[in-house]
């Protein structure tokens, strides 16, 4: 997943009908670990750091294995890739930029990613379509200018995630833990790493009739 950064310039180079530069992201755990995959040098466009994905999938456990994964912001994919590779059943891609859709396209082809399907559209709209209560992990890294958006995609993310299931938001700011949780959602983690502010929120898992409540879906 990346994120447009407020207030960035078109790349030296990039005018006329120059071929679009690429750099690569690396992913870094689960059965492509260090495979590299290309990403369009798109002037609005950031990988999450290699430090914030390792950090993301120690709290989840590493193992999503049977998961269903939601990465609505794809941009690079790097988020979605990194939970397919940790064995995630299904990870659907959205992207709206058609070129970074075409080259996440490419992407998954290269890795012969058979549970990863990329979606051309807006990433807000296709999470809000999804069946209540049916993913088990939301993937949210909207452009950093955008926070309205942010909170928008959190609200309706919280709908959308199991009981037990996780959503998790980058930002560009902190914000205080009652303004983080959403719909329901509470705060499991929260990491800083440079500009980049990282938070895993948790869905309650249902309180089983006679049951205690302890635990969740899932290891966090």
């Amino acid at each position: 997943m990346a994120r447009r950064r407020a207030g960035s310039r078109p790349a030296a180079g990039r005018r006329g009908h120059a071929a679009p530069r690429k750099h690569v992201v690396r992913i870094i755990g689960g059965q492509w670990r260090g495979r590299r995959i290309p990403v369009l040098a798109h002037p609005q466009l950031r990988p999450t750091p290699d430090r914030v994905r390792e950090t993301l999938f120690n709290w989840l456990g590493q193992d999503l294995s049977g998961w269903q994964c939601l990465d609505v912001f794809a941009g690079t994919g790097a988020l979605g890739l990194e939970a397919a590779s940790r064995g995630a059943a299904s990870v659907l891609l959205v992207e709206q930029d058609a070129a970074l859709c075409r080259q996440l396209q490419a992407s998954v082809e290269r890795l012969a990613a058979s549970r990863v399907r990329v979606q051309h559209g807006n990433g807000l709209l296709v999470l809000a379509a999804q069946p209540a209560a049916s993913v088990d992990l939301v993937l949210l890294d909207p452009p950093f200018e955008l926070a309205p958006l942010a909170m928008e995609a959190l609200a309706v993310a919280a709908g959308v995630v199991r009981p037990g299931g996780f959503v998790y938001l980058e930002t560009a700011t902190r914000w205080p833990e009652a303004e983080g949780a959403a719909g329901g959602l509470v705060l499991h983690r929260h990491a800083r790493a440079g500009a980049v502010h990282a938070y895993l929120l948790q869905k309650p898992a249902a309180v089983p009739a006679g049951g205690t409540g302890e635990g969740g879906l899932h290891n966090g």
